[in-house]
């Protein structure tokens, strides 16, 4: 937990560590880590405590390197009911990925559920390493993984529990909207349903909705992933935690044969 995914540089910067590797490129980050950074610039920007975020994208608007990020952020549309909340990432003088958010007023009644909730499966007592050929390490290791159905080298579906081994950034505890960030990238490449050391499906957003907060420090993804004869997929994941669902995710999806050089 000493050894967190970004390192401070003062005035909105941040070094990337190892643990933000993504599986594709030793150069290139994964999704998940900038994606819960943005989350976290977007709670800082006017936070409210009267609010909840119901929906954020991230468009990944090219390779993010390992390297140094520059953040800001801004309150696009202030309100008293709704808002809409930006944050960008840049690398080089160029921006890499933005994001925005809804954040909606919490209400102050006590409303019954209208149908009963699904439960995730439980919790596996033991946990799985993410060893693949063809994919690099760094964020792999940087989560723990417990299949509860399918396994990363396995075509098809597969239900996951996540948990980060490490703080995003040192001295804080990762918020509930930053734990759900930094894994809801992770869907297609748990439910992939082609050989990933010959193939790339790659997302270059990520759409996330929640109707609750997520509670503790797990959080599970059941992912499924369509592919359709044009060569576009879309992976999507039901999120829970240990009480329940607490939203959904969707990817939408680059499919394409890897390269030697390949990168986003």
């Amino acid at each position: 937990m000493n050894d967190p995914f970004y390192l401070p540089l003062g005035d909105d910067r941040w070094r990337a560590t190892v643990h933000t590797t993504g599986p594709w490129d030793a150069r290139f980050q994964h999704g998940g880590p900038p994606s819960a950074l943005l989350a976290r610039a977007i709670e800082q920007r006017s936070p409210r405590a009267d609010m909840i975020i119901a929906r954020m994208t991230v468009d990944i608007l090219g390779a993010i390197p390992v390297d140094e990020l520059k953040v800001r952020s801004r309150v696009l549309r202030p309100g008293r009911s709704v808002e809409l909340v930006e944050a960008a990432l840049s690398a080089g003088g160029r921006e890499v990925a933005r994001a925005q958010a809804w954040r909606v007023l919490r209400t102050t009644q006590e409303i019954a559920p209208r149908q009963p909730a699904p439960t995730a499966p439980p919790l596996a007592a033991e946990g799985s390493p993410l060893v693949a050929d063809g994919w690099v390490d760094g964020y792999l290791s940087a989560v723990e993984w417990r299949f509860a159905a399918g396994e990363l080298a396995q075509p098809g579906p597969a239900t996951a529990w996540t948990r980060l081994r490490h703080r995003l950034v040192p001295d804080e505890q990762p918020s509930p909207l930053q734990r759900v960030l930094a894994v809801a990238d992770s869907g297609n490449g748990i439910s992939s349903e082609l050989d990933l050391t010959n193939w790339h499906f790659i997302n270059p957003e990520l759409t996330v909705h929640l109707h609750r907060e997520a509670i503790g420090e797990w959080i599970c993804l059941a992912a499924q992933t369509a592919i359709s004869p044009g060569g576009v997929g879309l992976a999507t994941s039901v999120l829970s935690d240990l009480d329940g669902p607490i939203g959904v995710g969707a990817q939408s999806l680059l499919i394409a044969q890897r390269q030697a050089e390949g990168s986003r």
